[in-house]
Parts: C-alpha cells; sequence; structure tokens
C-alpha cells in the first residue's frame, strides 16, 4: 500500500493518546476518536504535558510541540475515521467492545486500509474473522508509557498478508519503536510470560512468603528488574492484570493462568494500582 499520512486511533485513554502521540511526533494526521468529548480533552492535555516533557529533556524541539497538536484531530463520530489509512483500536480488553469496533470500523474505512489492534492478549485471528478484510487485520501492540517504551509487538494472526504485515513493520519505524514479529496465541509473547510472573508474586504475598516490598527487591537487586512485579502490577492496572489472565486461561484451558484469589478480591475493591491510589502499593491522589 501507499505511504501512510493519516492514521485513525479508536481510544483516547492511556493507551490511546500515547499512541496518538506518537504518531502526530513523527508527522503523521492523527484521528483520534472516542465516545465522549471529555475522554478527548483529557487525552489533549495529557498529550501536550508529554509532549512538554520530551521538551524539557531535549528530546524535542519546543516549537514542535503545537504542530504536533495540531495534527491530532479529536471526534465523537467514528464516521470521520473514512479518511484514515491504517487504524488503531485501543479500547479496553473485551472482545464484543472490540468487536463492534472492527466490524465499525470495516464498514467506514477505506477497503484498502489496514485495521490494527493494540490488544495486549486477544486473539487478532478472532478479531479479523470479524471483519470483510481478515488478510488486513493485525496486532500493534504498544507498552506502556507509550512514548517512551520502544518496543511494539507486531502479531500475525491466521490470515494477515505479508503486505499487512511489512506495512504495519514499516509504519514502527518513524515512531522511533523497534517492531518484534510474533504470531497470534493467547497473551502474544510479552504477557504470557509476564503474568504468570506477576500472578506468583500475587500468590507469594497470600501466601504469607513476603511482603510486597520484599517481593520486589528481589527481582529488583537479584534479576536486575527495573521495577518489581508488584509495582508493575500497580502500574499496569490489577484489572488489566486480571483480564488478561482470564484470556490467557480460557486460551490455552491450564489452571496454571488462575488469576490469584487475593488479585481477584483486590480488583472486587476497587484497588486497581496506580489509578486508583491503591493497589499492593497506596499513591497519592
Amino acid at each position: 500500500m501507499a505511504d501512510i499520512s493519516v492514521v485513525g486511533v479508536v481510544g483516547a485513554g492511556t493507551m490511546g493518546s500515547g499512541i496518538a502521540h506518537v504518531f502526530a511526533r513523527s508527522g503523521l494526521r492523527v484521528l483520534l476518536c472516542d465516545v465522549e468529548q471529555r475522554f478527548l480533552d483529557r487525552a489533549l492535555a495529557q498529550i501536550r504535558t508529554n509532549l512538554g516533557r520530551e521538551a524539557a529533556k531535549g528530546k524535542l524541539p519546543e516549537a514542535e510541540i503545537e504542530l504536533a497538536l495540531a495534527r491530532i484531530t479529536p471526534t465523537v463520530d467514528r464516521e470521520a475515521l473514512a479518511e484514515a489509512e491504517f487504524a488503531v483500536e485501543a479500547a479496553p480488553e473485551r472482545f464484543e467492545l472490540k468487536t463492534e469496533i472492527f466490524r465499525s470500523l470495516d464498514r467506514i474505512l477505506p477497503r484498502d486500509a489496514i485495521l490494527a489492534s493494540n490488544t495486549s492478549s486477544i486473539s487478532i485471528t478472532r478479531l479479523a474473522a470479524q471483519t470483510q478484510r481478515p488478510a488486513q487485520v493485525i496486532g500493534m501492540h504498544f507498552f506502556n508509557p507509550v512514548p517512551v517504551m520502544a518496543l511494539v509487538e507486531v502479531v500475525r494472526g491466521l490470515a494477515t498478508s505479508d503486505a499487512t504485515f511489512a506495512a504495519t513493520h514499516a509504519l514502527a519505524a518513524p515512531l522511533g519503536k523497534t517492531p518484534v514479529e510474533v504470531h497470534d496465541a493467547p497473551g502474544f509473547v510479552s504477557n504470557r510470560v509476564l503474568m504468570p510472573l506477576i500472578n506468583e508474586a500475587a500468590f507469594a504475598v497470600m501466601e504469607g512468603v513476603a511482603a510486597p516490598e520484599a517481593v520486589d527487591q528481589v527481582f529488583k537487586l537479584g534479576m536486575a528488574h527495573p521495577m518489581g512485579p508488584l509495582t508493575l502490577a500497580d502500574f499496569i492496572g490489577l484489572d488489566v492484570c486480571m483480564d488478561i489472565l482470564r484470556v490467557l486461561q480460557e486460551g490455552y484451558g491450564d489452571p496454571k493462568y488462575r488469576p490469584c484469589p487475593l488479585l481477584v478480591r483486590m480488583v472486587d475493591a476497587g484497588w486497581l494500582g496506580r489509578k486508583s491510589g491503591r493497589g499492593f502499593y497506596t499513591y497519592p491522589q
């Protein structure tokens, strides 16, 4: 396909706003869509803040802040994405919600446009099957915080064409990302390996083996991890971790992915990590 100049991003939460940020920073026009204007306003404010941080660190010319922001068009009307040549869905990890989005994007976008998902665990093959263009559906899994983290998992579904993969792989480089090819499987590589680690760390706390601080210190000092698994879980969101574990449990049919009961209780209590002010640790709001 021709060079991509206009991209759509569906979902203006933490991940969607970060994805819009890196696309706009690289010179692409971005159509950022969400269901309510307040979500878009919050996303644009966060993008402005993050661009400012990059400029303060000398990673971005000060003049580029307003130019990048001007490339982002916020909209609550999904039909406005009709001119996008590439779209990334960044909605919560619920298959039914993503299915609705993919079916509408399939109807709205040009026939040669690529539909990508930022899903961290849901099957790209299943999502592709909801569309009339399965060969043009792919996973583009960014990592949080998107403007900082270099990795993008580029996930090939069963029907993903070589042309779709090549275009998506090529799109990652101007964003300052390193694309890594993986094939469709629950949790891909990142979360298939990471979530059992987080889950076992939660079991260690639940069973009284060690306090959260001690578990994290073991991994920071003994395995040279920049942060421990429970600090990372709080950063990701305990509800997100639990959802991914359930996708893994269902996808593989293996009880080793069963979410730790302590993790489930914390989510039930609304202790979701940094975003709620309390998880394995407490955070000022």
